[in-house]
């Protein structure tokens, strides 16, 4: 009720102000019909002085005798605030010496009034001013869609709305941002005003400057009364409201009361809020008392510092702002209940809740519904200067087929950490394949009481980031066979017309064929300058169909896709060749994803990436196909990374999904450097990398980290007694089978023998590194306290720091609370982080180094084809990239049956790929295919929705 008074009475208020007269226009200045936009003056911000910064004083005599009263003291006052606000922006610009405070005029049409005036105030003051100008017929919707422009362009500090009163409306008002109104005028600044809320917003600079006047009268006004004569509306409440909050009385009287003289008389000081033509004799003035004038002079000087005052609290806004984490509370269940119906018993926070809470401003979000949210990658740039946090890895020992929860305790121990050790802590993970979560695996979100939530939401699309690189691959796809069609059907001449065709009479080169113009040495950018020979280089990519190496994608389990043939319609002509399908996440732009470490950086590495070889021998790439940049455009949103919660509301960045078997297996880069800027310098950041630590942490150590300049604190390496057992000389294990008794009975025999052989050799591999290693025991229903604690002991033993059992699947965070002690206990220690090779040495070396040191083989066994090939990307430059091996997942060797610690084989190098675009070789070791098949019994078998409630059942 109170704010519609205020916007009624504010209404009422505007009518009566002849606003050209009263106001400054600007020196930058823009006029715009309706619906056309023009671009803003380019700054960069800096870190902020003040975010407090109080109005400038006033002093001076005000006894005044006269109508008009005394100019030289008003003249003053401006002086004084111009020259306040000269320094405030001088202080401002010594430490941001690259900021300029910008106040932008909203008006409607072309008032050139007072322009001369305000181009020396600007310049008096060292303030920019933009003047907009709409059609002086301009709609509501024309100023709302200006002033939310405005609103989101952060060079643009304060707003003035130069406008006919009829067009302020209340939308008009409430679309106004508070913090750059610097008059004061919208309905939630006049709010806060009443409450007595000062921090935030302005008050109408009137008001300041009749209470910066009062307070600076030669005799103290604490206790006495003070007359307000006029002004009906917000001015006069906000007056009322910061002379009453001074301590001072006030009266409220009328021109027309018949009182007026009277109340004059007894008035300590009277504010006259519109003077206009009316008169108040001098003998009605007390001696001694203080009588204002309300006159735009007095408000201008005031508008002007609160755009400094703006300027600086936005600079403050920019800085890194402290955890104010709300942890959700679990009430866990015994028996635990399936993941999803624990996922859907906790109510997340909304997303932006979150992003308030880890310091994340709103416009660096993009919200997916209420509980997911795109992050803008501007936080790098707003924290750059901000110390990162400690970074641990989470890894693990050779696993069963059926998992041994390394993502389950990523998740615990950040629920640890950030809810229960009250430290800030950020999980980064990949986001899981449809292939596994409809095939065997199931989905990737953690379980029990350690999850992301929603899980269903995680496991299925998400932000639909697969899908885009599902798009961008198969485009690729598409784009050679359909090159190779028109070359083969067509002559120089006409490709050249069809490739740069005449658009109203003129012919000119895209700038992507401008850049394959340059590789090729020709420096013409006028296509009618080329000769024959250069048109014929030009259009001619010549791609030998044997050595195209780009394959199509499907993000589903689909083995009868391994090897297709293509182009057998008669439209083809008789292209036909035979290719085939890799899973989705094997796809090079995943890995892309996963290693940009920005928007460029992604683009430059999908122009560079290497699809196949021409006829000559040349390596063809995304770029000569002229599909770089279309790319970029499909993948603009993928990069940014996806932020969710824990079922304990700590943050969770959900970001690419290479597998660690036939890719590098680790989340994104981008995602792990906004954590570690994000936590602050004491805080944690846990990512997680696929499989055994021979595989995922390996590629992380060598792969991720090189291409980051990121280095691990601590690797916390997480074993099951499942699995140890399996390593020891336990059965198999089998997906969809139950297990064999001696996993569900106390075998201290099996653990032992697991622990000696297959734990050990994965702690010597992350010794090789120079990092220390936690080692975590994911602890199951079925174990024993003497196969836990010897687990520990022989952990221990073979060079843990420390080694605890983790009980968050069936407790949450408070289940992780002792790893989550040693985690940070390990990560205060110095470590002696090392790479594995040098990238320098040869391709065959740096695989042998790898298989000899990390798998424990005697030797490699290269085929003729992966020989050949290792000298053809040594004679293209390609020799000094790291390694990526695509291995089996299920045993330190090539041989999946090989449990425990194999040694004395040969591991055989069946051939050898290159993702240039990524950054690495591939070799393919043994049978290993990159596109997984489905089991008999597939998870999608209890996976079902309900069409009522729209609830799934059956995901896991």
């Amino acid at each position: 009720m109170k704010l519609a008074l205020i916007r009624s009475a504010y209404m009422s208020l505007r009518a009566h102000q002849v606003r050209p007269g009263s106001r400054f226009t600007g020196f930058s200045r823009r006029c715009l019909p309706i619906g056309i936009t023009s671009s803003r003056l380019s700054l960069r911000a800096a870190s902020a002085t003040s975010s407090t910064g109080t109005n400038p004083k006033l002093t001076g005599n005000f006894g005044v005798q006269s109508q008009k009263g005394d100019e030289s003291d008003y003249d003053n006052h401006v002086r004084k605030v111009v020259q306040s606000t000269r320094e405030a922006i001088v202080t401002l610009q010594k430490r941001n010496p690259a900021i300029q405070p910008l106040l932008a005029i909203l008006q409607a049409g072309e008032d050139d009034s007072m322009l001369e005036i305000n181009k020396k105030m600007a310049v008096k003051i060292g303030l920019n001013i933009t003047q907009i100008c709409l059609v002086k017929e301009c709609s509501e919707d024309d100023i709302v869609e200006e002033l939310l422009k405005l609103n989101d362009d952060p060079k643009v500090h304060g707003i003035y709305l130069h406008l006919p009163p009829a067009s302020i409306t209340s939308r008009v008002l409430n679309t106004l941002k508070p913090e750059k109104d610097i008059e004061g005028i919208s309905d939630l600044n006049m709010g806060r005003l009443i409450r007595g809320d000062l921090s935030k917003g302005f008050v109408p600079p009137l008001a300041s400057a009749v209470l910066d006047l009062l307070e600076n009268h030669d005799t103290p006004l604490e206790g006495k009364t003070v007359l307000l004569v006029g002004g009906e509306g917000p001015l006069q409440l906000a007056v009322q409201c910061l002379i009453e909050r001074s301590g001072m009385v006030t009266l409220k009287s009328h021109w027309s009361s018949k009182s007026l003289q009277a109340q004059v008389m007894q008035a300590d000081a009277v504010v006259l809020l519109d003077v206009g033509n009316m008169y108040v004799p001098p003998t009605w003035i007390r001696p001694g008392a203080a009588i204002i004038y309300c006159k735009p002079a007095l408000e201008k000087g005031i508008a002007l510092y609160n755009v400094v005052r703006s300027c600086s609290r936005w600079l403050k806004g920019q800085e890194y702002r402290p955890w104010h984490l709300r942890s959700l509370k679990l009430q866990p269940l015994t028996p635990v209940p399936s993941d999803l119906e624990i996922s859907r018993a906790q109510i997340p926070k909304p997303v932006d809740q979150l992003a308030e809470e880890i310091g994340l401003l709103p416009e660096e979000l993009e919200a997916y519904g209420r509980s997911k949210a795109k992050v803008r990658l501007s936080v790098l740039e707003r924290l750059q200067s901000q110390p990162n946090g400690k970074y641990i890895l989470v890894a693990g020992i050779t696993p069963t087929p059926l998992g041994e929860g390394k993502s389950t305790v990523t998740v615990g121990l950040v629920q640890a950490l950030s809810a229960h050790l009250r430290l800030n802590s950020f999980a980064c993970l990949r986001q899981p394949s449809q292939g596994p979560t409809f095939g065997v695996k199931g989905g990737a979100a953690g379980g029990g009481y350690a999850q992301v939530i929603p899980m269903e939401e995680f496991n299925l699309h998400l932000t639909g980031d697969i899908h885009a690189i599902t798009a961008a691959n198969n485009l690729v796809a598409a784009a050679i066979d359909a090159r190779m069609l028109h070359e083969a059907t067509q002559s120089d001449k006409a490709l050249f017309n069809r490739l740069v065709p005449s658009v109203n009479g003129v012919r000119k080169f895209s700038p992507i064929q401008i850049s394959r113009l340059q590789r090729l040495g020709i420096r013409k950018t006028d296509p009618a300058s080329l000769t024959p020979e250069e048109i014929n280089a030009f259009v001619r990519l010549d791609l030998d169909p044997s050595k195209i190496t780009w394959q199509r994608v499907v993000d589903t389990n689909d083995r009868f896709l391994r090897k297709i043939t293509v182009g057998q319609a008669s439209s083809e002509k008789g292209q036909i060749r035979e290719t085939g399908f890799d899973i989705a996440v094997a796809s090079e732009i995943m890995a892309i994803l996963a290693l940009a470490d920005s928007l460029g950086d992604m683009k430059n590495r999908l122009a560079r990436m290497v699809v196949g070889t021409s006829r000559s021998g040349q390596p063809i790439t995304a770029e000569d196909l002229g599909v770089s940049g279309a790319l970029a455009v499909l993948m603009k949103d993928a990069i940014k990374p996806t932020l969710m919660q824990t079922l304990e509301g700590t943050p969770v960045f959900v970001h690419a999904g290479p597998f660690a078997n036939i890719a590098h297996g680790n989340s994104s880069v981008l995602a792990d450097k906004l954590a570690l800027k994000l936590v602050g310098q004491d805080g944690f950041v846990v990512t997680e990398a696929g499989f055994g630590a021979d595989i995922g942490m390996e590629k992380f150590f060598n792969i991720k980290c090189r291409a980051s300049g990121l280095r691990p604190s601590v690797v916390v390496l997480v074993a099951t007694v499942r699995a140890l057992k399996m390593h020891g000389g336990g059965p198999n294990v089998s997906a969809g089978a139950p297990l064999p008794r001696e996993y569900t009975d106390e075998n201290l025999s099996l653990v032992a023998g697991g622990c000696r052989s297959n734990l050990r050799k994965q702690i010597q591999i992350v010794h090789l590194f120079g990092v220390p290693v936690v080692v975590a025991v994911n602890v199951f229903k079925t174990d024993t306290q003497a196969e836990i604690d010897l687990v520990c002991q022989i952990a221990k033993e073979c060079g843990a720091s420390d080694a605890l059992p983790c009980n968050h699947w069936a407790q949450g965070g408070r289940g992780c609370s002792e790893l989550a002690q040693a985690v940070k206990e390990a990560a205060s220690k110095p470590s002696d982080y090392q790479f594995l090779y040098n990238t320098e040495m040869s391709i065959v070396e740096k695989i042998r180094t790898i298989a000899q040191r990390v798998y424990g083989a005697d030797d490699i066994e290269l085929s003729p084809e992966a020989k050949t090939k290792t000298d053809y990307y040594h004679q293209q430059g390609y020799g000094s990239l790291p390694i990526c091996m695509a291995k089996t997942h299920l045993s330190l060797s090539h041989m999946p049956d090989k449990k425990g610690a194999p040694t004395g084989f040969v591991l055989p190098i069946r051939d050898v790929r290159a993702s240039i675009g990524a950054g690495f070789i591939y070799p393919l070791v043994g049978t290993m295919s990159t596109m997984p098949g489905l089991p008999t019994r597939p998870c999608f078998y209890d996976i079902d929705l309900d069409p009522v409630t729209e609830e799934i059942t059956g995901l896991f």
